[in-house]
């Protein structure tokens, strides 16, 4: 039997290429192999703030942009974490097991909250953005998930998964919850289009990435106007030049990338050869990806009855889990 991969993503108004290549280009191909269980991570989006209705057509419009990608309601199963409360319950059970320096260490409360307190030392910085490491614990723990596919910069939270799994097995005595595993997958880190020391993020502004579903002007705009040489590069292939060449590899492009690194390695590699060609693999790919979307949004209705009954889905594993959790920890059985 194969073994099953949980993985989330928060609902953003829209994915750039780095999310795309980052994770979810993966989720997809993932599908053929494993038993796969995603989640739009609506619980977690909440936990700074934000709007309402803005959160409710993101987290809509994040289950057709997934189904776009590739994501097969036939091989895995999408869907939305706040419509299964089990992940809150062990969540709080979870918590009970979670020695508080843990907690304090985790790198992404840290950065988080100087980064809102940078911007305002008297803005809200809410426990939930402290304590939101268990609940991805319990995200992961409820479906007994074997592996999870992490970057680098979330194995941290994948240790406190693990560490709390093994400690609810040594205090209850039960071999109940397996240690999730990392699974580790070759993607590319792409960087920001005006800054490319830092990784792409939206939060830097509209220019520093490229929408997955953006239109053709906007790539090649971006594109064009991305740095490439900055300061001094006697030491080698400049971040801004390397970034383009990662993009290119990234959508498949690796003959295109070799050729053009041939001229970059002589010396005679002109730039504007080299966006031209990376705005061209964009353009297929975003272009490709629009057309996906249109299709899917034209039956917005069967979308929604089929994540309503895979959340269902979820939702009967998730129950089961803590059907058994609650005998093991001493807490009544439901009727």
């Amino acid at each position: 039997m194969p073994s099953r991969v949980l993985s989330g993503i928060q609902p953003t108004a829209e994915m750039h290429i780095g999310n795309y290549f980052g994770a979810v280009k993966n989720w997809v191909a993932l599908q053929d192999t494993h038993e796969c269980i995603y989640s739009i991570v609506d619980l977690h989006a909440i936990t700074m703030s934000y709007e309402p209705a803005k959160l409710r057509a993101n987290t809509e419009r994040m289950v057709i942009d997934l189904l776009a990608c590739g994501i097969d309601p036939d091989k895995a199963i999408l869907f939305i974490q706040s419509l299964v409360p089990e992940h809150t319950e062990l969540c709080w059970i979870l918590s009970c097991l979670t020695p508080f320096g843990d907690l304090r260490r985790m790198t992404q409360f840290k950065d988080k909250s100087e980064i809102i307190e940078g911007q305002d030392s008297t803005q809200f910085v809410s426990a939930a953005l402290f304590s939101y490491p268990v609940l991805q614990a319990a995200d992961i723990l409820v479906y007994r998930a074997q592996h999870v596919p992490v970057g680098k910069d979330q194995e941290q939270h994948l240790e406190l998964s693990r560490e709390l799994a093994r400690r609810f097995n040594n205090q209850f005595g039960a071999e109940f919850f397996p240690e999730p595993m990392p699974l580790f997958t070759e993607t590319p880190k792409l960087m920001s289009l005006v800054d490319p020391t830092k990784k792409m993020s939206k939060s830097a502004g509209d220019r520093h990435y490229v929408g997955l579903f953006e239109d053709e002007q906007g790539v090649r705009s971006k594109i064009k106007s991305a740095v490439t040489d900055s300061g001094d590069v006697a030491a080698g292939m400049s971040p801004g030049v390397l970034n383009l060449f990662e993009i290119l590899k990234a959508c498949g492009k690796t003959a295109a990338a070799d050729e053009l690194l041939q001229d970059y390695n002589a010396g005679n590699l002109k730039y504007s050869k080299l966006k031209e060609v990376v705005a061209d693999a964009l353009v297929e790919l975003t272009s490709n990806l629009r057309a996906k979307r249109a299709e899917i949004e034209k039956d917005v209705g069967t979308v929604n009855k089929q994540v309503k009954e895979m959340s269902e889905k979820a939702r009967a594993i998730a129950a089961e889990t803590l059907r058994e959790v609650r005998g093991i920890i001493g807490l009544p059985e439901r009727t």
